[in-house]
Protein backbone atom coordinates (compact mmCIF):
# COMPACT_ATOMS: atom_id res chain seq x y z
CA UNK A 1 0.00 0.00 0.00
CA UNK A 2 3.10 2.64 1.18
CA UNK A 3 4.07 1.95 -3.01
CA UNK A 4 0.63 2.67 -3.93
CA UNK A 5 0.44 6.38 -2.02
CA UNK A 6 4.20 7.09 -3.50
CA UNK A 7 3.42 6.60 -7.06
CA UNK A 8 0.24 8.73 -6.51
CA UNK A 9 2.41 11.44 -5.37
CA UNK A 10 4.38 11.00 -8.19
CA UNK A 11 2.58 11.46 -10.91
CA UNK A 12 1.19 14.77 -8.79
CA UNK A 13 4.44 16.14 -8.35
CA UNK A 14 4.91 15.47 -12.41
CA UNK A 15 1.91 17.19 -13.08
CA UNK A 16 2.62 20.05 -10.73
CA UNK A 17 6.20 20.49 -12.61
CA UNK A 18 4.79 22.11 -15.70
CA UNK A 19 7.67 23.81 -17.66
CA UNK A 20 7.74 27.83 -18.20
CA UNK A 21 5.65 29.22 -21.26
CA UNK A 22 8.21 30.01 -23.98
CA UNK A 23 9.22 33.73 -24.34
CA UNK A 24 10.14 34.70 -27.64
CA UNK A 25 13.68 36.37 -28.05
CA UNK A 26 12.01 39.22 -30.05
CA UNK A 27 11.08 42.66 -28.92
CA UNK A 28 7.74 42.54 -27.46
CA UNK A 29 5.94 45.06 -29.59
CA UNK A 30 2.52 45.58 -28.73
CA UNK A 31 -0.20 47.68 -30.16
CA UNK A 32 -2.35 49.56 -27.60
CA UNK A 33 -5.18 46.78 -27.59
CA UNK A 34 -2.46 44.28 -27.40
CA UNK A 35 -0.71 45.69 -23.88
CA UNK A 36 -4.39 45.91 -22.39
CA UNK A 37 -4.83 42.25 -23.63
CA UNK A 38 -1.52 41.46 -21.82
CA UNK A 39 -2.83 43.71 -18.78
CA UNK A 40 -6.14 41.52 -18.90
CA UNK A 41 -4.20 38.36 -18.58
CA UNK A 42 -1.57 39.60 -15.89
CA UNK A 43 -4.86 40.71 -13.84
CA UNK A 44 -6.10 36.86 -14.64
CA UNK A 45 -3.03 35.12 -13.58
CA UNK A 46 -2.93 37.64 -10.51
CA UNK A 47 -6.33 36.08 -9.76
CA UNK A 48 -6.01 32.41 -10.20
CA UNK A 49 -2.71 32.62 -8.12
CA UNK A 50 -4.74 34.01 -5.46
CA UNK A 51 -7.74 31.46 -5.97
CA UNK A 52 -5.30 28.40 -5.91
CA UNK A 53 -3.45 29.96 -2.37
CA UNK A 54 -6.52 30.69 -0.81
CA UNK A 55 -7.83 26.46 -1.56
CA UNK A 56 -4.30 25.53 -0.15
CA UNK A 57 -2.30 26.25 -2.20
CA UNK A 58 0.45 23.56 -2.63
CA UNK A 59 -0.85 21.18 -0.01
CA UNK A 60 -4.35 20.74 -1.68
CA UNK A 61 -3.70 20.83 -5.15
CA UNK A 62 -0.27 20.95 -6.61
CA UNK A 63 -1.42 21.68 -10.13
CA UNK A 64 -3.75 24.54 -9.78
CA UNK A 65 -1.00 25.97 -8.12
CA UNK A 66 2.06 25.66 -10.37
CA UNK A 67 -0.18 26.97 -13.49
CA UNK A 68 -1.43 30.06 -11.71
CA UNK A 69 2.46 30.48 -10.76
CA UNK A 70 3.27 29.61 -14.33
CA UNK A 71 1.16 32.12 -15.99
CA UNK A 72 1.82 34.70 -13.71
CA UNK A 73 5.50 34.38 -14.24
CA UNK A 74 5.08 34.51 -18.11
CA UNK A 75 2.53 37.43 -18.20
CA UNK A 76 4.58 39.81 -15.79
CA UNK A 77 7.49 39.18 -18.28
CA UNK A 78 5.83 40.17 -21.12
CA UNK A 79 3.79 43.24 -19.31
CA UNK A 80 7.58 44.21 -18.25
CA UNK A 81 9.05 43.65 -21.85
CA UNK A 82 6.21 44.94 -23.86
CA UNK A 83 6.97 47.90 -26.30
CA UNK A 84 3.90 50.05 -27.45
CA UNK A 85 4.56 51.05 -31.01
CA UNK A 86 2.32 53.25 -32.62
CA UNK A 87 2.30 53.30 -36.41
CA UNK A 88 3.77 56.34 -37.87
CA UNK A 89 4.81 57.86 -41.64
CA UNK A 90 3.68 57.35 -44.37
CA UNK A 91 -0.16 56.68 -44.37
CA UNK A 92 -0.03 54.22 -47.41
CA UNK A 93 3.38 52.42 -46.28
CA UNK A 94 3.02 48.77 -44.53
CA UNK A 95 4.21 49.46 -40.61
CA UNK A 96 3.78 47.40 -37.15
CA UNK A 97 0.16 48.19 -36.22
CA UNK A 98 -1.43 48.75 -39.30
CA UNK A 99 -3.83 46.75 -41.65
CA UNK A 100 -2.46 45.48 -45.03
CA UNK A 101 -5.10 44.73 -47.86
CA UNK A 102 -3.43 42.11 -50.80
CA UNK A 103 -4.76 41.03 -53.91
CA UNK A 104 -3.43 37.42 -55.01
CA UNK A 105 -3.32 36.12 -58.46
CA UNK A 106 -6.26 34.32 -58.09
CA UNK A 107 -8.49 37.56 -57.31
CA UNK A 108 -9.04 36.98 -53.79
CA UNK A 109 -8.65 39.88 -51.76
CA UNK A 110 -6.85 38.93 -47.65
CA UNK A 111 -6.71 41.53 -45.34
CA UNK A 112 -4.20 41.46 -41.86
CA UNK A 113 -3.59 43.37 -39.11
CA UNK A 114 0.14 43.39 -37.75
CA UNK A 115 0.05 42.81 -34.49
CA UNK A 116 2.32 41.75 -31.34
CA UNK A 117 3.35 37.87 -30.92
CA UNK A 118 0.70 37.32 -28.02
CA UNK A 119 -1.98 39.23 -29.92
CA UNK A 120 -1.75 37.94 -33.62
CA UNK A 121 -4.58 35.66 -34.15
CA UNK A 122 -5.19 34.83 -37.71
CA UNK A 123 -8.45 33.66 -38.03
CA UNK A 124 -9.54 36.72 -36.60
CA UNK A 125 -6.97 38.98 -39.19
CA UNK A 126 -4.07 39.71 -37.35
CA UNK A 127 -0.12 38.44 -37.58
CA UNK A 128 2.32 39.04 -35.36
CA UNK A 129 5.49 41.23 -36.91
CA UNK A 130 7.67 38.55 -37.26
CA UNK A 131 5.55 36.03 -39.16
CA UNK A 132 6.78 35.29 -42.35
CA UNK A 133 3.61 36.90 -43.89
CA UNK A 134 4.27 40.24 -42.25
CA UNK A 135 8.10 40.17 -43.02
CA UNK A 136 7.04 40.07 -46.76
CA UNK A 137 4.99 42.81 -46.56
CA UNK A 138 6.87 45.28 -44.21
CA UNK A 139 7.79 48.29 -45.28
CA UNK A 140 5.92 48.03 -48.78
CA UNK A 141 3.42 50.67 -49.74
CA UNK A 142 -0.21 50.51 -51.97
CA UNK A 143 0.47 49.45 -55.41
CA UNK A 144 4.02 47.26 -54.39
CA UNK A 145 4.32 43.36 -55.02
CA UNK A 146 5.69 41.14 -52.58
CA UNK A 147 6.10 37.41 -52.56
CA UNK A 148 3.63 35.16 -50.28
CA UNK A 149 4.13 31.37 -49.99
CA UNK A 150 5.58 31.22 -53.60
CA UNK A 151 3.40 33.59 -55.01
CA UNK A 152 3.17 37.24 -56.18
CA UNK A 153 0.58 39.74 -54.30
CA UNK A 154 -0.41 43.01 -54.85
CA UNK A 155 -0.67 45.35 -51.89
CA UNK A 156 -4.06 47.30 -52.48
CA UNK A 157 -4.78 48.86 -49.57
CA UNK A 158 -3.29 49.94 -46.28
CA UNK A 159 -5.02 51.43 -43.26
Amino acid sequence: MAVAFTREEDYESQAANLPDRPVSPHPNLVTASGLAAIEAELAAARAAYAAAQEKGGIAQDRTAMARATRDLRYWSARRATAQLTEPAGDPAKVLFGRTVEFERDDGRRQAYRIVGEDEADPARGSVSYVSPLAAALLGKSVGDEARVNGAEVEIVGVR
